[in-house]
């Protein structure tokens, strides 16, 4: 008679199967951990933003909610909504201006080949590692001569200075991986530089593009540096507006978490609405 032996007696194949378990188990538990540490500062400004003053302080995650704190910054006491409407419109401003001109820029350096274009392109990228307050001065220094302080034009200029530079670096890898036969194409039946462009490079470069807009607008939205220096009250942005909430007698964290709210929701929607062009965009200059 001839032995049968089943498979579940071969050696090993319970100890691979517990290690997958326990690979899973541990995959799992290190998703929740960091799951954890980066939705729970989010998920505890959320909470803040609704509780009573006399609660900021508290632990506890049961309390009355309130809306006291989004009427303080929204027409209230400490109103920021001409902060709100500044940094959008220094934000859409920059990035309606910055994202052609970077895409000009970025289509010159991929297509063109000229004495000095990569040494200009390093130049470009080193601009990415001058710190901010190394030139706050000199352009405090240009824009009152100009009389442009406290004005958004100011701190739109500031922005296409640092924004434009970083979005042609990041627009030339897009550009570089779009197949250049279909331009050849495109000038053989008589399209110009201009056209082709327009017509065929930017419709293929949408998603690049989409993810250079998005970097724009969160960069200008953001920025804190130079809007500190170049804004006094006409022209102060959001993140700005909220030193308005640190008192002689502390600190409205009540009042501070509703405005960090007010900060983050935007963004958090834009992200939303383009997180597929996003991740398109991401990779697309990565392979060629």
């Amino acid at each position: 008679m001839t032995a049968v032996v089943s498979d579940t007696s071969r050696p090993g194949r319970g100890s691979r199967s517990t290690a997958a378990v326990l690979g899973r188990t541990g995959r799992t538990i290190g998703i929740v951990a960091i799951l954890f540490f980066v939705l729970f500062p989010i998920l505890w400004l959320a909470l803040t933003s609704f509780k009573p003053e006399k609660e900021v302080y508290s632990t506890s995650v049961f309390f009355s909610p309130t809306l006291e704190n989004f009427r303080a910054i929204i027409g209230g006491d400490n109103d920021l909504m001409p902060s709100v409407w500044n940094s959008v419109s220094v934000a859409v401003v920059t990035t309606v201006l910055s994202v052609p001109l970077a895409l000009l820029a970025a289509y010159g350096f991929s297509r063109f080949r000229f004495k000095g274009g990569r040494a200009l392109m390093f130049a470009i990228v080193a601009t990415q590692f001058i710190p901010g307050v190394a030139i706050a001065l000199p352009f405090l220094t240009l824009f009152r001569q100009l009389g442009m302080i406290d004005t958004l034009g100011a701190l739109v200029i500031v922005n296409l200075s640092i924004v434009v530079p970083y979005l042609t670096w990041l627009l030339k890898g897009f550009v570089d991986g779009l197949p250049i036969q279909v331009e050849e194409a495109a000038r053989v039946d008589g399209c110009g530089r201009i056209a082709i462009l327009w017509r065929i490079v930017t419709p293929l470069a949408a998603p690049g593009i989409f993810v250079a807009a998005v970097f724009s607008f969160l960069l200008s939205w953001n920025e804190f540096l130079f809007p500190t220096f170049l804004s006094q009250t006409k022209a102060t942005t959001l993140p700005v507006g909220l030193m308005a909430l640190v008192r002689p007698d502390g600190v409205a964290w009540g009042q501070m978490a509703a405005a960090g709210m007010v900060v983050m929701v935007p963004m958090l929607i834009l992200s939303i609405l383009v997180r597929r062009y996003f991740a398109q965009g991401m990779t697309m200059g990565a392979v060629k």
